[in-house]
């Protein structure tokens, strides 16, 4: 059974093509170079010959942002704030990525993962660097900062206000991620969004009604989701221009949705921008249209702007009539029911795995994967979603993957099913697929029990993410002992109680110390014994395991993950055999083995015996504190090893590297 989890967020940040921004930054700084990237040279492979056809190469050259600018000012990473509007499309068909990137704008704590801080003032040496998610990790991308420029014009992203470059540089970075600047003309909406934020996508149905689908629009931006849209094809391939204003074929950013007073009833509208800019839809609701003057809503100054600036409102009922698709990017599934946005739960299962072409002997022990589904479930109470590493080109429309759910009689679940036991008449679900090519998110309504996915068919080798997403029962489960049944409650995602408990800890700036993560567990988690609390020692670990930024503090982000665990301990901790609040160290096996942060981990007798010296009291018993740094660390340093291995059997690592490792994690 596949049971190679990986958890993205603490794993390490991948160096694409293994250049490092710092050793290369102090390598020009050290020689008073500018950056010149070997690994995406100012050639026209780099563009790609379709973007050049027809077109008077001799006229292209690559440029430096001071360069362009001629000394008539200095250039800016931002300025005044990233913004939607300080992108404007060139000539890639890269709408897919822009329109995306346009709703990152609206969500600052996406965009800073991906923008960094940098600049063109301090220690300046023609280098930068930006992040993007595959398959389960960041990955870094650096660049050097010359642009390509024909004729004397951008021959992409061109910045609004000339002396902003952020844009220019991001969609240079996207294009070696991916190949090319070609190998973004055209592309899916889903992609960019899980490329920008690790998130999961969810498409939704334009058919609710205007009322319903207002609703969903502005909740979940108020949740701070990401949306993005499509509009219907037109009668050629490419992308034109319709008498209505609209551009066919295209992406657009969805960013708001309002109920407006109109003639004695209620106009429900919906907001978007285009990533080309000045081109915006000329129907009802448009800028200078009829309505908007007929409007005597108090709100018009609010909502209303006449700027040229590509973003427009029109009515859902046009908003259905004109769109394809509506695409909502969330870190965690939502559900969105009649336009609320339903206080869900879910716990979350990754495996990451590798398919490789070729293999005819059906279904595979390496492509099964187990989960269960919690009892007294309603439906949609199952998501997965897939995210795939593979060279096929945005052209190739069908998803290199095959699955199929399974439900199983856990009772007689081994190590693996064999081939004989999967036929028609068994399966739960078949996964139907989208028109996609590397990312697929699919509700499924299962009944309580387990399940098995079984994947397959790959027509090239691809490396691939699965995230299995399991609603929770509302109900709280029946807590003994001596954990707190607040804590339940207030963990997993989709409930604010979280967030709240971590603000209300912090005391100056954004994140918390051992100190206040001390008094935050045992005030919000805890209610035992003194015995039974966390100690500052054991907060100070429980942080260094943490803390990704290696800053002796916890961001909210951090203190989240964190949270998820600590939650995951505690299901653990109240499943002991004795089930009276406690655990003996002979239990260990059991709880180690039933932790799914652990999955893929081995753990020989040996090692259990230290750890039942470690962990346990002279009684043999193990307190839930200790129990969460056990699991917590034997997590951190089994990744660790893998990370810091080369070929799995063992690693060197410097006398300080050494040191480093194990003074501080």
């Amino acid at each position: 059974m596949a049971y190679n989890q990986q958890f993205p967020a603490k794993t390490p940040i991948i160096k694409f093509k293994e250049q490092d921004f710092y050793s290369l930054w102090d390598h020009c700084l050290n020689r008073g170079l500018l950056f010149e990237d070997e690994t995406f040279p100012a050639e026209t492979y780099s563009i790609g010959l379709p973007l050049l056809k027809g077109k008077n190469l001799s006229n292209l050259s690559w440029m430096r942002p001071k360069d362009l600018l001629k000394g008539k000012s200095e250039p800016v990473f931002i300025l005044e704030g990233a913004s939607r509007f300080d992108i404007q499309q060139g000539e890639a068909g890269d709408c897919w990525f822009l329109a995306a990137l346009g709703a990152l704008t609206q969500s600052p704590r996406y965009l800073q993962k991906i923008l960094i801080d940098q600049s063109f003032s301090y220690q300046y040496a023609g280098i930068f660097r930006f992040r993007f998610w595959r398959c389960g990790q960041w990955v870094e991308v650096v660049i050097d900062d010359r642009l390509p420029v024909l004729n004397n014009e951008y021959l992409f992203v061109k910045p609004r206000n000339k002396q902003e470059f952020w844009p220019c540089l991001l969609e240079k970075a996207y294009a070696k991620f991916h190949g090319s600047y070609a190998n973004l003309h055209y592309g899916y909406l889903p992609n960019a969004l899980v490329d920008l934020t690790g998130g999961v996508v969810t498409k939704i149905s334009l058919h609710s009604s205007s009322s319903d689908l207002m609703t969903m629009v502005k909740t979940a931006a108020e949740t701070g989701s990401l949306m993005t849209c499509s509009t219907l094809a037109g009668p050629t391939s490419e992308s034109m221009r319709m008498a209505n204003g609209l551009v066919s074929r295209h992406a657009y950013t969805v960013t708001g949705a309002e109920k407006i007073e109109y003639r004695r009833s209620w106009e429900y509208l919906i907001r978007l921008w285009n990533p080309w800019g000045k081109m915006e839809w000329r129907g009802r609701w448009s800028d200078r249209s009829p309505e908007w003057q007929e409007t005597h809503d108090q709100r018009k100054s609010q909502l209303y702007e006449d700027k040229d600036n590509g973003e427009f409102w029109m009515s859902c009922q046009d908003f259905r009539d004109n769109f394809s698709g509506l695409f909502i990017c969330n870190q965690d599934p939502i559900s969105l029911d009649h336009g609320s946005m339903l206080h869900e739960r879910w716990s979350q299962m990754m495996f990451k795995d590798h398919l490789i072409p070729g293999n005819t002997e059906g279904y595979q022990r390496d492509m099964q994967y187990i989960f269960s589904v919690p009892d007294s479930m309603e439906n949609n109470n199952v998501i997965m979603s897939f995210n795939i590493v593979t060279n096929l080109k945005a052209k190739d429309k069908t998803f290199p993957l095959k699955y199929e759910v399974f439900k199983v009689d856990y009772q007689h679940f081994q190590e693996r099913l064999p081939s004989t036991f999967f036929s028609k008449f068994r399966i739960a679900e078949r996964g139907i697929v989208f028109e996609t090519t590397c990312n697929l998110t699919e509700c499924f309504s299962l009944s309580p029990g387990t399940y098995v996915v079984v994947v397959s068919e790959g027509r090239e080798a691809v490396e691939f993410l699965l995230r299995i997403f399991l609603k929770m029962p509302d109900s709280d489960r029946n807590l003994d002992g001596s954990l707190n049944m607040r804590a339940l409650q207030a963990s997993l995602p989709g409930n604010d109680s979280q967030q709240n408990i971590f603000y209300k800890y912090v005391q100056q700036g954004l994140d918390i110390d051992a100190t206040q993560l001390q008094s935050l567990l045992n005030q919000e988690f805890l209610r035992g014994p003194p015995g039974d609390t966390f100690s500052l020692d054991e907060c100070r670990s429980i942080v260094a395991l943490m803390d990704l930024k290696v800053n002796g503090r916890l961001d909210q982000e951090e203190f989240s993950r964190l949270w998820n665990r600590l939650v995951h301990c505690q299901s653990v901790f109240q499943n002991s055999p004795k089930n009276a609040g406690i655990l003996l160290s002979s239990d260990l096996w059991k709880a180690i083995k039933d932790t799914d942060f652990l999955a893929g981990i081995s753990v020989t007798r040996e090692l259990l015996d230290l750890m039942k010296l470690r962990y346990s009291d002279s009684t043999g018993r193990v307190s839930f504190p200790s129990l969460v740094c056990l699991l917590m660390r034997l997590e951190a340093m089994a990744k660790a090893f893998k990370n810091l291995s080369k070929d799995g059997k063992g690693l060197y690592l410097t006398e300080m590297e050494w040191m480093n490792l194990v003074m501080y994690n």
